[in-house]
């Protein structure tokens, strides 16, 4: 009978302990990270400079080169990190002597993430591109060349933007189709190669920021 008391009494006093004890513990809470709608359009402002030569259909044969200066716009859309599409226009009219170049199209960009944070790209597409001669001895807008036709670019983009872990719709990797905020690029694109009886090239170089929704 004493040792049945004894077994109750130490079953009561564990119990009792446990209770107490476990007024102390706190469940365990993991921390969730905020739920960000990735949105897959982004926009870009920039500066260009754009270098076009021709033939001169003249006695001497010598072949003309301008350069000039403008102003870019781009608005696009990835798909996902590896390719996206995106529409671009611009006109370059700063510093010229001969001729000024106004090109609006619209391209696929296949793209690349080499980090988290810099990401290559091409142009492919289709885009119209219009050179008119502004000179002493030429008619001032008279067209030099107006067409439309397929062009292409290569490029890089810097993403400026702060990482953050967040939760997202899909599989989030923080690269070129989900970067969020500022970034820079810097890209080529060839315009016209050869054209015309004058064999006018034309090619741009921009840079500047854009914005990633």
């Amino acid at each position: 009978m004493k040792s049945q008391m004894t077994k109750l009494v130490l079953a009561s006093l564990l119990a009792s302990g446990m209770l107490v004890a476990g007024k102390d513990v706190e469940p365990a809470v993991a921390p969730v990270a905020p739920v960000v709608d990735i949105n897959p359009f982004y926009v870009g402002l920039g500066l260009l400079w754009s270098g076009t030569s021709r033939d001169c259909l003249c006695a001497d044969g010598n072949r003309l080169k301008e350069t000039t200066y403008g102003v870019i716009g781009r608005i696009g859309y990835d798909f996902n990190k590896y390719i996206g599409i995106e529409a671009r226009a611009f006109k370059a009219s700063i510093d010229k002597d001969f001729a000024e170049t106004t090109h609006y199209g619209i391209y696929l960009k296949p793209q690349y993430p080499i980090t988290d944070k810099l990401n290559i790209y091409g142009l492919i597409g289709y885009g119209k591109t219009k050179i008119e001669c502004d000179s002493p001895s030429i008619a001032p807008g008279t067209k030099m060349y107006d067409k439309s036709g397929v062009s292409v670019g290569l490029g890089m983009e810097y993403d400026l933007s702060k990482d953050e872990p967040v939760a997202t719709s899909r599989p989030f990797d923080g690269q070129g189709d989900q970067e969020k905020g500022m970034g820079v690029w810097v890209d080529y694109q060839n315009l016209l190669h050869n054209e015309g009886r004058s064999k006018i090239k034309a090619n741009i170089v921009t840079a500047g920021v854009t914005y990633d929704f």
